[in-house]
């Protein structure tokens, strides 16, 4: 089995990896699986949706969309789905809801069930419980939101009530912990805006994070009917009256994250590794994850609806700003283990605030492969070593770490990742697609 010596109940054992070269067909995004999956439920009309990722977060909320009432239906042994909308109402007027580990569930439902007048308990797993919440809540509460911690305060677990909305027409929301806040807000405005018949826009205080996540948001609440105004990056408007239809049927994107670590894997083990399901005019800000390749020595090539990746020149280090690829950026930690000087990645502070802390999981364990590592408090700088180290990897729980470690065994080190599991989070074959492009040796001359 190359490129996977062993496996057993709790790790898997990485064998070391001489060339890399294939095609992988992408799983679909998960943020734009679970985006439109609530737009869909809130729209007036039935939606077919292509394509949905198959992975725990989606679960999570189209067992949350049950929950409340809301028709998903499955068309045969197909990833593809029916949701009826319920024309911008929630069936079930009260619901206790768990969602795992999944912000793209977990903010979005808060916002939506907050101004949809009903009582809902809303929880997860206790590392969900860690991550901030409180900016979300804020702006609900100044719209007459009734939303009560149920743990410490700016964080879940929450109770909902019925609350009174609609109120003021401006709303203020920091855009620096997390874009998920903004995207959040902005789709469950429609509630309100349909009902009022009055416009409702929300300013962005300081600078916005992630931008290109806000960009698919607004991009999906057109493609159901919602034009949403901007003012640059510091105001969104919804307009009066706004609320969604469907589309008739709509296919989710191959997931531009995942995309990384196989483009990765070409640049570093020769490749080419091309990846389908994405493309140049992908609505994803990580397909400029590609570009940061390039950047480093990489040769990439694109199309309409793929991606690849090869060796170039010799890889170098770089400085390169990730405020607007802070999910592919962990990629770019591991292929800086292969670059010739130190690689320094900034604007990647909401790394803090995900799965685990990213900052601080990613330096130790690039520092167990040899690496020297400046961790900050929004940069990380790698040092590379003169050759890797086998090593174990820990990943906290974090599919992506999981994902991005594997690229390890590309320096000739066999390494061991701990939970390999995880990775039903987002990609549940992740290691099955990563040994279909791994060779044991190189490419005939």
């Amino acid at each position: 089995m190359t490129g996977a010596a062993a496996t057993a109940k709790g790790f898997l054992d990485l064998a070391p990896v001489a060339h890399t070269s294939g095609t992988v067909s992408l799983p679909g995004s998960k943020s734009i699986s679970n985006r439109t999956l609530l737009l869909a439920a809130l729209a007036t009309g039935d939606t077919t949706v292509r394509g949905l990722l198959d992975a725990d977060d989606i679960d999570r909320m189209q067992d949350a969309l049950s929950a409340l009432g809301i028709r998903v239906q499955r068309i045969g042994a197909t990833r593809d789905f029916v949701v009826h909308g319920a024309a911008g109402t929630i069936p079930a007027r009260q619901a206790a809801l768990f969602l795992g580990n999944a912000g793209t569930a977990f903010r979005p439902l808060t916002a939506v069930l907050a101004l949809a007048g009903g009582a809902y308990e809303l929880s997860g797993v206790a590392r969900m419980h860690e991550r901030p919440i409180g900016d979300l809540v804020d702006a609900l509460r100044a719209l007459g939101a009734d939303i009560r911690y149920a743990g410490d305060a700016g964080y879940p677990p929450l109770a909902i009530g019925p609350g009174r909305t609609g109120e003021p027409e401006r709303v203020a929301m920091r855009g620096d912990v997390s874009s998920q806040f903004l995207s959040a807000l902005l789709m469950a405005l429609p509630l309100v805006t349909a009902r009022t018949r009055r416009a409702l826009t929300v300013d962005v205080v300081g600078d916005l994070i992630s931008k290109p996540y806000v960009a698919i948001t607004t991009n999906l609440m057109g493609r159901f009917g919602v034009a949403v105004e901007q003012g640059g990056w510091q105001s969104f408007r919804v307009p009066a009256g706004a609320r969604y239809a469907s589309p008739g049927a709509i296919h989710v994107e191959g997931d531009a994250s995942s995309a990384s670590y196989f483009l990765a894997a070409g640049a570093i083990g020769g490749g080419p590794v091309r990846v389908t399901g994405v493309g140049r005019h992908s609505i994803q800000g990580d397909v400029a994850f590609a570009d940061a390749l390039a950047q480093m020595g990489a040769l990439v090539h694109s199309g309409d609806d793929w991606i690849e990746a090869s060796a170039g020149r010799a890889l170098t280090g770089v400085t390169i700003d990730c405020l607007a690829i802070p999910d592919a950026a962990m990629t770019l930690a591991v292929v800086a283990l292969f670059a010739r000087g130190p690689t320094t990645l900034t604007g990647i502070a909401s790394w803090r605030v995900k799965e685990t802390d990213r900052i601080a999981a990613m330096a130790a364990e690039l520092g167990k492969l040899g690496a020297r590592v400046d961790a900050g408090a929004d940069h990380l700088t790698v040092f590379p070593p003169g050759s890797l180290k086998a090593a174990t990897i820990d990943t906290y729980d974090d599919h992506r770490i999981a994902m991005c470690f594997s690229l390890a065994a590309l320096g000739g080190v066999p390494v061991r990742i701990n939970d390999p599991d995880c990775v039903r989070k987002t990609f549940p074959e992740y290691f099955a697609a990563f040994r279909a492009i791994a060779h044991d040796s190189p490419p005939p001359r």
